[in-house]
């Protein structure tokens, strides 16, 4: 007998949720799969806050930021009185799958709930923007959040061409440089700093100079908000006193990087891994991640994901030297 599938968002939000959401959809009904919606993540798993999930439910979703289920944190499922109070939950409504689509943080808790009820299978999908999950090249939401920032930072670039400044830009990116990195290199930005590479601020200095002597007039930086030096705040009061006879203004991405209607990239991720959660439920696997390595689908114990930090070796930084130059 076909077994009753829920489908949850945790964490974050990010761009590529819907398109998750609606592949799962689209494919569990394939197979004739019963399938819930659980609202607000693993906090509305505790409260019961359940709905039914149907063809219509995925109807023009795919191009819609945010998430249709809604998500939140939840301080409850972490103690093990709330995670036994999301079981008795998801028994009452005869559900013995779930599909968890969130960060490491959502995959380690829903981790430690199959490992505390046997008798649930459990696969994730991993999204956010910051792309630190271990287990997959890319997470969705990671591809959006990146050209959104972009085509910020390529704005901030006009308004400091025309008044000649310094600007100081900050995205996210608490433990891991993904976003920066990438965003950075796509913008042609004068300097990067990241929270895997200790801040050389002779190596801005030295950026700075080739610029002007190229009669460059606008610089940019980008910092991750996890740089160990500090946010823009911290890094523009050091480059103001570097360059003590340059206009240096900084401005802080935020949360605009979450939102957004997701690329053609993250559409098709997301849909390609609702798709493998599926496939992976009808083969009978569980507490597994779906992931994405080298273009093909890939498979993670639940056990084994972790945050991951990006890996910067001597070609990266060869690379970014080149580029400044």
């Amino acid at each position: 007998m076909m077994k009753k599938l829920a489908i949850m968002t945790s964490g974050g939000d990010a761009p590529g949720l819907n398109a998750c959401i609606r592949s799962l959809i689209r494919t569990a009904t394939w197979y004739g799969i019963e399938v819930a919606g659980i609202r607000y993540g693993f906090e509305g798993m505790i409260s019961g806050d359940f709905i039914e999930l149907n063809s219509e439910s995925a109807g023009n979703i795919i191009q819609k930021g945010g998430t249709i289920l809604k998500s939140s944190r939840s301080k409850r499922f972490r103690t093990s009185q709330g995670r036994k109070s999301a079981y008795l939950q998801l028994k009452e409504k005869g559900i013995d799958i779930v599909i968890v689509i969130g960060g490491d943080g959502s995959l380690r808790g829903a981790s430690i709930l199959s490992e505390e009820y046997a008798d649930l299978s459990i696969v994730g999908i991993p999204k956010t923007i910051d792309n630190d999950v271990t287990g997959t090249d890319y997470s969705i939401g990671f591809d959006t959040a990146v050209n959104t920032a972009m085509e910020a930072v390529d704005k901030i670039r006009d308004t400091a061409e025309s008044h000649d400044r310094v600007f100081v830009v900050e995205v996210m990116g608490r433990d891991a440089g993904y976003l920066a990195f990438d965003i950075g290199m796509a913008c042609g930005a004068e300097g990067i700093l990241i929270p895997e590479t200790t801040a050389d601020f002779s190596y801005l200095e030295r950026s700075f100079v080739r610029g002007w002597d190229r009669k460059k007039t606008s610089l940019i930086v980008i910092v991750a908000e996890g740089d160990e030096s500090g946010g823009a705040f911290q890094i523009s009061e050091r480059i103001k006193k570097l360059c003590p006879e340059k206009d240096v203004r900084l401005s802080i991405l935020g949360h605009i990087q979450r939102g957004g209607s997701p690329t053609a990239s993250d559409r098709i991720l997301a849909t390609r891994l609702g798709h493998a959660a599926i496939e992976t439920v009808m083969e009978g696997g569980r507490n597994t991640m779906v992931g994405i390595v080298n273009k093909k689908i890939a498979y993670t114990p639940l056990t084994s994901v972790e945050k991951r930090s990006m890996d910067i070796d001597s070609k990266s930084l060869q690379l970014l030297e080149i580029l400044i130059t």
